[in-house]
């Protein structure tokens, strides 16, 4: 580890300042939180050491809050002598799993919409959507989304209109057929 301090000859900063480092191992902190809070299966299929799987898992199993901080701790320690490449893949593995989860709860929250657009008679809605996707049934969904509308009517169980999201999330998930 280099000296903290000034070189005398040059007259520059030798080795990180001491606010550097705390942001440092705070962040260290941050990640083994985060990891702490993964499923063991997600966290198996990350490039994780036994070793360092072992720990998170002592970890997971504490329930006293103070007892389960220390530990959280104590993998912070661990995890600061892994090398910065290995923490920065763990870091970008964890991202991007929370953006593969804001993009599938914005794609859920439009195809909800879409539904309830049908389901209060907007036609124009209608059109789009089999303009968009000329494969879907076209007669399956109108017969849902009567039921849908009935079902609203009525006070009863909405499961048309249950049964119209899942047929909108497959029609999205599935390529648009080519026009010819």
């Amino acid at each position: 580890m280099t000296k903290r301090g000034i070189d005398e000859e040059t007259g520059e900063f030798l080795g990180p300042s001491r606010g550097e480092e705390r942001r440092a191992a705070l962040a260290v902190l941050e990640l083994a939180a985060r990891m702490v809070e993964q499923p063991m299966a997600r966290l198996m299929q990350m490039p994780v050491s036994e070793d360092m799987l072992a720990h998170i898992a002592t970890a997971q199993k504490i329930t006293a809050q103070i007892a389960r901080k220390r530990q959280i701790q104590y993998v912070a320690k661990q995890m600061r002598k892994e090398e910065a490449e290995t923490l920065d893949s763990w870091r970008a593995l964890l991202d991007f799993d929370k953006q593969d989860v804001r993009r599938e709860i914005a794609e859920a929250h439009r195809i909800e919409a879409l539904r309830d657009k049908l389901v209060d008679g907007d036609a124009n809605a209608l059109t789009q959507l089999l303009g968009q996707f000329p494969q879907a049934d076209s007669q399956h969904i109108r017969q849902l989304i009567r039921n849908a509308q009935f079902e609203r009517q009525k006070n009863k169980p909405p499961h048309a209109y249950r049964e119209l999201f899942r047929v909108l999330r497959e029609l999205h998930r599935e390529p648009p057929a080519a026009h010819d």
